[in-house]
């Protein structure tokens, strides 16, 4: 289930984000077990776990360096982060 998660991770597209209950909506899991799979990500930007965010656009996690980190990087790619949330026309959805 791991690598499934991951994989789904690894489509988000640059510039757009996802959510951790669209993800585990998906694979039939709890929004937690994503969130922990992404939390072992031993390769974080290959993998882009910093596109995953709370369903209502709160920012969430970001292992290895912390939620600023994350917000530093969500920007780098375009996406706009407004008190600490991203506005939904920047979340992708899974065909």
């Amino acid at each position: 289930m791991f690598n499934t998660i991951l994989g789904l991770t690894k489509k988000i597209p640059n510039g757009k984000v996802a959510s951790y209950k669209e993800i585990a909506q998906r694979l039939n899991l709890h929004p937690r077990v994503v969130a922990k799979a992404l939390a072992c990500n031993k390769h974080p930007i290959i993998i882009p776990c910093h596109r995953v965010v709370h369903a209502d656009g709160r920012i969430g996690g970001y292992t290895p360096k912390g939620q600023q980190e994350k917000i530093r990087l969500l920007k780098k790619e375009g996406v706009k982060v407004t008190d600490g949330r991203i506005p939904k026309e920047y979340f992708y959805r899974f065909i």
